[in-house]
């Protein structure tokens, strides 16, 4: 993957924490222009703090600065890239895990690798790629069964009701991605709602208490979170010991037990893709039928699209590529939404950007989320416009960002999937609209999510 290619981590102990606590970094000065440290010990830690998440710190940094900028976390420098033509100047060959996974995983008490050296993390690396692409071969049915008994209910409701997307769009990701990654016995609702309390408990710790250091303060927060943990675990555990003396192979976790890897190994995997692959398909789903709720135009664009495509037809994986016009809404919701708004990379080797030079080890921030609304890349930054992917100059930009082509990672791809079935399901069937007053705000955590819950309402299509 590119080393800009994968997700994003707002809150900055996460962010930098992590990745420093596995790589100890340099301590000398980069000289790039940014900001003194306000405190000796925690460095810019309570300017973040003030601006409510690394996002909006880094707009006001690069605001400030210029699209390369510096700040500090404790005694450590951190450079940040806020521009395409930054990114693209940015040496790094450190390509052998991803700063999601290699984070993530700490944060777990994981390891990236296999035990071994560069060779065996990436070798791992392919095992965890080939398990999610052969998943979503295997149970492709699977996944449009499930969009269409959503599909179903909305055509029931009246055209006055209010639809809740994340309630609706997080449950239809929670099963998608259990009964994938788990086997059939996660079609089970009541399965199901036991998986997902601990998952929430999880990934909400995740993305809190880190900053501020209030889990640890709070023993009852951090035994909630420990017991959701060591219960995930176990059943973890537990679904691959029996998929394997079964000896089914149609799920993730059958192909991680066709692999070399040790039973711990195939638990972690198991862990990495349930949290992370329904929150980010989830969040893409919420993301792309809200934009569509505002835009009539591109609905019928869409829909015609999908009428000369698919006929009548359910879609198909082998139809997914001639889908062209889908591929751009949803590239434009992941730019519009910033829906990985940060991401990070070690410098491998010392390198240079313009005239700075970045020290070996120093930890370098892509602000994904200037980028994605840089007006100098993208005309109209703030407008939701798919027609924009039409030009050329427009898919390389965003694929150097590592949001689409084969560089994208496979946790998005996989959204990118259930997003597509979605959209080509539910636009054919119905229309979508907005409900009027309504403000979003978004919450720039490891994803970017509404604060509060959106809501549309819908109308069956003449």
């Amino acid at each position: 993957m590119l080393a800009f290619a994968i997700f994003a981590v707002t809150f900055v102990i996460i962010l930098v924490g992590a990745v420093l606590y596995l790589y100890p970094s340099s301590r000398r000065a980069s000289g790039i222009p940014g900001l003194n440290p306000t405190d000796e010990k925690d460095g810019n830690l309570q300017d973040i703090v003030n601006r409510g998440s690394l996002h909006e710190f880094l707009v006001s940094l690069h605001q400030r600065f210029g699209s390369v900028a510096s700040f500090w976390f404790g005694g450590r420098p951190v450079v940040s890239l806020g521009s395409v033509h930054q990114l693209r100047q940015h040496i790094n060959p450190n390509h052998t895990t991803d700063s999601f996974e290699t984070m993530l995983k700490s944060l777990l008490g994981y390891q990236s690798g296999m035990g071994g050296g560069a060779t065996e993390t990436v070798m791992r690396k392919k095992v965890y790629e080939n398990a999610i692409n052969n998943t979503l071969k295997s149970n492709f049915p699977v996944v449009l069964k499930l969009v269409e008994e959503l599909v179903g209910k909305w055509k029931s409701f009246p055209e006055s009701q209010h639809t809740p997307l994340c309630a609706h769009l997080l449950g239809l990701s929670m099963k998608t991605v259990t009964q994938l990654a788990l086997g059939e016995s996660f079609g089970d609702d009541s399965t199901v709602l036991s998986f997902r309390k601990n998952h929430d408990a999880i990934w909400s710790e995740i993305g809190k208490g880190y900053l501020d250091g209030s889990l640890e303060k709070s023993s009852s927060r951090k035994g909630h979170y420990e017991k959701a943990l060591s219960e995930m675990e176990s059943t973890l555990l537990s679904v691959a010991k029996e998929r394997k003396a079964q000896r089914k192979q149609t799920a993730f976790v059958d192909v991680l037990l066709q692999s070399s890897l040790t039973e711990r190994q195939i638990m972690e995997d198991c862990m990495v893709f349930t949290l992370s692959g329904c929150v980010i398909a989830a969040n893409l789903c919420i993301w792309a039928l809200y934009f569509l709720s505002t835009s009539e135009e591109v609905q019928d664009k869409l829909y015609k699209e999908l009428e000369e495509v698919l006929g009548s037809d359910p879609v198909s994986l082998d139809k997914i590529p001639q889908l062209r016009y889908c591929q751009q809404v949803l590239n434009e919701t992941v730019r519009t939404a910033k829906l990985t708004p940060v991401a990070a990379r070690l410098q491998g080797v010392e390198g240079k950007v313009d005239q700075h030079v970045i020290p070996k080890e120093t930890l370098v921030i892509y602000a994904l989320g200037v980028v994605l609304q840089d007006s100098d890349t993208w005309s109209a930054p703030y407008r939701f416009d798919p027609d924009r992917f039409e030009e050329e100059s427009v898919g390389r930009s965003f694929c150097l960002l590592g949001f689409s082509g084969n560089q994208t990672c496979p946790e998005l791809r996989f959204a990118y999937t259930v997003a597509t079935v979605l959209l080509s399901t539910l636009v054919r069937h119905l229309k979508l609209h907005p409900l009027k007053g309504q403000v979003m705000e978004v919450r720039s955590e490891l994803v970017s999510t509404p604060k509060d819950e959106t809501w549309i309402t819908v109308s069956r299509r003449s």
